[in-house]
């Protein structure tokens, strides 16, 4: 057993040294690809109600896009938003973690941004809790996907 990042204890293939196995290969998350129905409302839900800053809007073609948004603060990752095409990805708009907290969004003040999303009618499925890993509340996105605003210990 180790004490992973948010002091959480983890064991077997968690464990493993990832130095060890990919030593002089630094990498990080880039991107994780969301599904929205439209590009502009997604924006406006993201930068206007989540406080996120719109990094790249690029048409690709006709309808396609490469959109991305993060959070203040963020440096090296960010999400896509991909509008889907065609009734299986529209499907799955909203559902991307099969009905579970499918995104974790970090905090430094968990009462200041809890406050600011409530005020700006974000939907929360529960009231904030203390964890042994920190402050988190569960709430959806404009579509149905399930986050935590997580502030850690």
């Amino acid at each position: 057993m180790r004490t992973g990042m948010l002091g959480i204890e983890v064991s077997g293939a968690m464990a493993m040294d990832a130095d060890a196995l990919f030593s002089g290969m630094p990498q990080h998350l880039a991107h994780v690809a969301l599904l929205v129905r439209d590009y502009d409302e997604a924006i406006t839900y993201f930068v206007d109600t989540l406080g996120f800053h719109l990094l790249e809007d690029t048409p690709m073609s006709p309808t396609k896009r490469w959109v991305v948004v993060a959070p203040p603060g963020a440096r090296e990752s960010g999400l896509l938003l991909a509008r889907a095409v065609g009734p299986d990805q529209e499907a799955i708009i909203g559902r991307q973690g099969g009905g579970r907290v499918f995104l974790f969004l970090r905090t430094d003040d968990f009462a200041r941004d809890h406050e600011a999303y409530r005020a700006r009618g974000v939907r929360f499925l529960e009231d904030p809790r203390d964890e042994r890993y920190g402050r988190v509340v569960v709430f959806e996105d404009l579509y149905g996907n399930k986050w935590d605003l997580v502030e850690p210990r």
